[in-house]
């Protein structure tokens, strides 16, 4: 039986050369000097960063309190001027809004919505629930390097032009075929910790995009065992692993593909290694997520995704 096609998402309108960007941080504290740091990369890239002033705000290793954080959330989502949002870092405690966020709100103010790791939490949400195309990739305290970003991947899902990329031996075909779904995804550990819960992952009829850092080779073996008895495997129509950094520790006399391939290799479906989106070495790819997309596995690795937002404007110009 062919997996469900999942519902339309509601795409935010494009980010353009000189737009405000909102900058929050709903998950761990961040410090004054990454923060200029952070802010300094947005306007590299041709933007009008935009943060309210308790975003150094510190609360054990929280950016401050959840209440704090989820008023900071809904005000760059009902500010007419902030066309976009970008979360500053992750760490945890993106859990703490998920009871608190109006989906209402973020429904009837549609915004680019980009982050990564803890954020995973939200951008699931939000593609779930609010029926929100985001944005899975780069954050400000990571990526403000001069190499942190991949350029053709961020303007392309910013600016809703063409998300086409044919990848090199950097991306391996485990088991080879095509699909078609929706992407999604985002880190393993989140995706792992919403089971049980009411703000439990759909995956049915998705490319999922699985990725973490540091992580044993036993520990990632547990994780997609419990999405695979939890059934999230079950209709997914491809999978795709990210760099997985630093997580072949423990591996000896094997690879992490080999680990992998024994939970998920007996899909049905095709399954490729090495994309480098979220927890990265260099270069983040920005996803969309939430949106149709087509996967090819063979001895190259191609992944088309669908215009996440509304209109191509032109390319914001980036100066060094």
């Amino acid at each position: 039986m062919p997996s469900p096609v999942q519902k339309q998402r509601i795409r935010p309108p494009a980010l353009r050369p000189g737009d405000t960007v909102g900058v929050i941080a709903p998950a761990g504290l961040i410090t004054e000097e990454s923060l200029h740091l952070g802010l300094a990369a947005l306007e590299r890239r041709g933007y009008r960063p935009f943060h309210l002033p308790g975003i150094l705000d510190r609360e054990l290793y929280f950016a401050g309190s959840a209440q704090r954080r989820i008023e900071e959330l809904h005000s760059m989502f009902a500010n007419p001027e902030v066309k976009g949002i970008v979360c500053f870092r992750g760490g945890y405690s993106s859990n703490y809004l998920l009871p608190h966020i109006d989906l209402e709100l973020i429904r009837n103010h549609p915004k680019f919505f980009c982050g990564c790791s803890d954020i995973t939490t939200l951008l699931t949400y939000f593609c779930d629930r609010a029926g929100l195309a985001v944005f899975h990739g780069p954050m400000l305290q990571k990526d403000a390097k001069l190499d942190g970003i991949d350029e053709q991947s961020w303007l392309a899902a910013a600016t809703g032009s063409r998300w086409d990329r044919e990848f090199g031996p950097e991306v391996q075909t485990l088991v080879a075929g095509t699909a078609d779904g929706t992407m999604y995804g985002g880190c393993l550990s989140l995706l792992c910790a919403s089971l049980g819960t009411p703000y439990e992952i759909d995956t049915r009829g998705t490319i999922l995009f699985l990725e973490d850092v540091a992580e044993p080779a036993y520990r990632i073996d547990r994780m997609l065992m419990q999405l695979k008895l939890a059934g999230k495997f079950d209709e997914v129509r491809g999978i795709i692993f990210g760099e997985m950094l630093d997580c072949a520790r423990g591996a000896e006399g094997y690879t992490l593909p080999e680990v992998v391939l024994r939970i998920v290799g007996d899909l049905g479906v095709p399954v490729v290694y090495g994309l480098r989106s979220g927890h990265v070495s260099r270069l983040n790819l920005t996803l969309p997520l939430g949106v149709a997309a087509h996967l090819h596995a063979a001895a190259r690795v191609a992944l088309r995704i669908d215009a996440a937002v509304l209109a191509e404007p032109a390319p914001v110009p980036i100066s060094r």
